[in-house]
């Protein structure tokens, strides 16, 4: 779809107040972006003339937000109101537009599809302006629809303002429009901040367009849900479920099976191919891509990690940033970060932290390890409890293993170090030099067997706490002889004649 003669202009200058945050409110997430990130990327879709954003608290965040998508920001300030943000967007939408659509940066779940139908429905009726209503349930706090028995809109009432009758309409204002400029520009100019906040509002523009007898149109939204907007905390909730469940229903209507699909979580730009199964507490984030015939069990967690076809990730495994190649294997509860790639029928096992490595075609590293910096052969075998020490408190090295290596439970390799082809590594231990292909490492100090040594530390033992426990007993009740007697020979001095008292 391509809306050369229309702009686009997104309000996006609000603070928020009522989500309590220091944060502004288009900067807050819902659905994996940002509120306006969603709302841009529905506008650029309609490819029109110019997408401008009037912006206001923390301006120079949410600038830097769009300007990788090449809108034009401009600064609204003060923020007096939606007419005045449209009078300060006036020289960025330029002369070569003929119509506009006006949005707020924190409705999100707009659709492309949508805007495109309210700019066909206003170019086609000839409308001066054309807004985007839809039907809910609870209507409380919205502006009514009103409408004329032709079905254009008689006015826009605001809640407070709603006679008896009026209040059983369930047609609300979702504050997104379409404008014809040369009508639209004449009647910001008539603006008056008649009301309690002392600001220009673009429904009155609206009022003003109807009461010069010019057409206004309402376009009902299909999904009521595109027009919610953030205002609370519970709003955000609210969008991000709608979010998650659109973008369940896409992949499942695109061959992926869930389980408890409720409870599965999904970023907007997550790719997942045919017949692949995600299971109950599963989150796939970021750019994640997804293969074909894939298992993803229960509670994993994945961020911008590719995964070919026939992977399996077991149960509680946490991947970020990795690759993993075809019938490769992981978990379950382990850890993948930072540049890991796994190759074809690598398998990495319970409690295996791997980072920034490469592990060759049907490697395994089953239990209990931790691999960083490190590029493993193929087929080689990673012993129990083995660790690459890459750190050494300044910084990271490299460990090298060949192919066909075989490591010993508890190995610990001192980085930098190479490990050859084929070789094998004696359990415990801990290597600080390169080991030729096809050799034995025994790294570990020689065992020795003191027949009889613990049978005969446990009697010394045994007697040192017996002599321990007598002797204090003894000396206890010597002292307390030694004192009875001490009384009494003072007793019997103190009774002797002529003995002062």
């Amino acid at each position: 779809m391509a809306l050369s003669d229309f702009a686009v202009v997104v309000l996006a200058a609000g603070k928020g107040t009522r989500l309590k945050s220091s944060l502004a409110k288009v900067l807050h997430r819902a659905g994996g972006r940002t509120l306006i990130e969603h709302v841009v990327r529905a506008c650029q879709a309609l490819k029109p003339r110019a997408v401008v954003a009037v912006v206001g608290h923390q301006a120079a965040d949410v600038s830097a937000i769009l300007k990788p998508a090449g809108v034009q920001a401009v600064v609204q300030q003060p923020q007096r109101g939606t007419g005045h943000a449209m009078l300060v967007a006036r020289r960025a939408v330029g002369s070569r537009a003929k119509f506009v659509i006006v949005l707020p940066g924190d409705a999100p779940l707009v659709r492309a599809e949508t805007l495109a139908e309210l700019a066909r429905l206003h170019r086609q009726s000839n409308a001066a302006a054309t807004i985007l209503s839809a039907e809910v349930a609870q209507p409380a706090g919205y502006g009514r629809i009103v409408r004329r028995e032709d079905g254009t809109v008689e006015a826009i009432v605001e809640d407070a303002a709603l006679t008896d009758e009026q209040r059983a309409i369930n047609e609300i204002n979702s504050s997104i429009y379409a404008f014809t400029l040369d009508k639209l520009w004449p009647c910001l100019a008539r603006l008056r901040p008649n009301n309690a906040h002392r600001e220009l509002y673009l429904t009155d523009a609206v009022a003003l367009l109807r009461a010069q007898g010019e057409t206004v149109n309402a376009l009902m939204a299909a999904d009521a849900d595109e027009v919610l907007g953030c205002n609370t905390r519970a709003d955000l909730a609210e969008v991000d479920l709608a979010f998650r469940r659109r973008k369940r229903a896409e992949l499942m209507a695109a061959g992926v099976s869930m389980l408890m699909p409720e409870t599965v979580l999904i970023d907007p730009d997550v790719t997942v191919g045919p017949d692949t199964v995600l299971e109950p507490g599963v989150q796939l984030l970021g750019k994640s891509r997804i293969g074909a015939g894939c298992t993803i069990s229960t509670g994993s967690i994945l961020s911008d990690v590719t995964l070919e076809d026939r992977v399996l990730v077991k149960p509680y495994s946490v991947m970020y940033s990795s690759y993993l190649s075809a019938e490769s294997q992981v978990g379950p509860f382990a850890h993948l970060r930072f540049a890991v790639r796994l190759l074809e029928g690598a398998r990495v096992g319970n409690f295996v932290e791997v980072k920034n490595s490469v592990l060759g075609e049907r490697v395994k590293a089953m239990h209990l390890t931790y691999l960083g910096d490190a590029r493993i052969g193929s087929e080689s075998n990673i012993g129990a409890g083995t660790i690459t020490c890459n750190y050494d408190g300044v910084s990271k090295h490299p460990t090298t293993i060949g192919r066909r290596v075989f490591i010993g439970s508890d190995t610990a390799l001192v980085a930098p170090v190479k490990v050859g082809d084929g070789a094998y590594i004696a359990a415990g231990s801990t290597v600080t030099h390169n080991i030729p292909s096809d050799a034995l490492a025994i790294a570990r100090g020689r065992q020795v067997n003191k027949l009889g040594w613990a049978a005969a530390r446990r009697r010394e033992t045994a007697a040192a706490a017996k002599h321990k426990s007598r002797p204090k007993r003894k000396r206890v009740a010597k002292r307390v002889r030694v004192t009875r007697g001490k009384a009494a020979a003072a007793a019997k001095r103190a009774r002797k004649p002529g003995r002062l008292r």
